[in-house]
Parts: structure tokens; sequence; C-alpha cells
């Protein structure tokens, strides 16, 4: 099952040292890491990106679940991006894009307070032992939820609901006297770039996750194909 992972640690030695038994898990086949982070809660409760080779196979953090997550766990303070500078740039975070629920964000950021440190990782992991009882031993607190399938379902409604509304002005500014077809060509085009906004959001949201698709299936193949898996 594919999972978001976010494990809490008080300082950033641990939270490597969690890092490090996450990859061990995987070279021993009991998960399957996808993308993963080391994030520090600062002092004015910015969210900071330790490092910049921490995005895993899926290669970068713009329009990935786990980028999303991310820009969720700055809190209202928002996202610093430390080293990884331009990680998440152009990214559009929201709990849409991230997959899970609110209530996960909220459950996380309660103990993810000021000063502590989180490795946020997307996986796919069949049982949770493993993972909880390597990071428990170092001290970490884990949070776990399972990705939702992507869902256009709100998106297309917001988007049909302004194009109903396009509809309804533009066949007001055809028969509206000459003093009021400017102010209405003007909501008209306010609208219109609302709806193209939308829609642009909708099909980069798309193409990331077809691209994150791709990246898991040839994850595992390599994984299936190596030496390793052949001789275990």
């Amino acid at each position: 099952m594919d999972r978001m992972l976010v494990v809490v640690f008080d300082n950033e030695s641990k939270a490597y040292e969690g890092k490090e038994a996450l990859q061990q898990l995987d070279a021993e086949g009991n998960i399957n890491i996808y993308a993963y982070s080391v994030v520090v809660k600062g002092a004015d409760g910015k969210a900071t990106i330790k490092q910049d080779d921490d995005a895993g196979p899926l290669g970068t953090l713009v329009g990935t679940s786990l980028g999303s997550l991310i820009g969720l766990l700055g809190g209202p303070a928002g996202l610093a991006v430390g080293t990884a500078a331009g990680a998440l740039s152009g990214a559009t975070i929201d709990l849409n894009n991230a997959r899970i629920g609110a209530d996960f964000v909220d459950d996380v950021n309660k103990t993810l307070s000021p000063n502590r440190v989180a490795l946020v990782a997307e996986i796919e992991e069949e049982w949770t032992t493993p993972v909880d009882t390597r990071m428990e031993a170092i001290g970490g607190k884990v949070f776990r939820r399972g990705l939702s399938d992507v869902s256009d379902t709100v998106n297309k409604e917001e988007v049909d609901a302004m194009k109903a509304d396009l509809a309804k002005i533009k066949e007001e500014h055809s028969k509206a006297r000459a003093e009021r077809k400017a102010s209405l060509q003007e909501n008209i085009n306010q609208l219109d770039s609302k709806i193209q906004s939308w829609m642009q959001k909708d099909k980069e949201r798309t193409d990331a996750v077809e691209r994150q698709a791709r990246a898991k299936l040839q994850t595992l193949k390599e994984k299936a194909s190596s030496p390793r898996s052949k001789t275990a």
C-alpha cells in the first residue's frame, strides 16, 4: 500500500539516523521508498528542507504528494526552502495534491513543534512493524496515512459552475447597453482567466501524477531485476 510517512525526531542527528534506517529497510526489501526528505521546523514555525539530494527516485519534489505535504507542514508561516533552493518553486501546495486529510497534517504539526525535525517520505509498505520498530528505537514518533486516489470531482464542479456563470454573463453582455458592456466585459475577462488558471492547474496536477506513477513503476522494475532480488 502506498503511504505518506512522517517520523518526528527531537534533532537532526536522530532524523538522519532515521533516514539511514529507512534506506536500510528499503535495501532489505521491507519497504519501497519513492521519495523522502528531512525537514526542520524552525523557531519561527517555517519548515525548511535540509538536503537537496533527498527527492529519491521521483527526482524532484515539484508536483508530488511529498512536496505538497512539506509545504503544508510549514503551517501559516509557510515554507522556507534551505539548501534545496527551488525544489518546490511553483509547486501547488494543498491537501488535494498531498492526497491526505487535514486531520493528518494537524496531527503531525502538533508534534512537529518549532526546533524539531521530521523525516517525511512516500513509501510502499505491506505491514507497519519494520518501520515502527526501527523508528521508535531511535526515538521517533511515527505518523502514516494511506494516499487517497486522485480525484478531480471538486475542481470539475467548480470549473463547471464558473463556465455556467461565464455563459450567463456573456448572454447579458450581448443584450446590455453600451455603458454596461465595458463593466461586463471586465467580468468576462476575469472569470475566463480564472477558468483557464484552474484548468491549467488540473493539467499540471494530472501530469505530475502520471510522472510519479511512471517513476514508481520504473523503481519497482529496477529492484525486481537487481541481483539482490534475484538471489533473495
